[in-house]
């Protein structure tokens, strides 16, 4: 039993892991972007934009 225990108490940590791992290899590319100062400038400003736009719709959503 307490095998089991201890194959239980395994998992988190692997999805923790994993989940790390996930992030890692999707933002490698935009590291890779932010070394380039004119495409650093665009996906910052992408962002902000992006960011703003989400703000105002959810605003004009929800009637605030």
């Amino acid at each position: 039993m307490n095998n089991f225990w201890n194959n239980i108490a395994r998992y988190p940590r692997f999805f923790i892991s994993s989940f790390i791992g996930l992030l890692l290899i999707i933002l490698t590319p935009f590291k890779n972007l932010f070394k380039k100062r004119n495409l650093r400038i665009f996906i910052i400003g992408f962002f902000f934009i992006s960011v703003g736009i989400l703000y105002k719709t959810i605003i004009i959503m929800t009637g605030s």
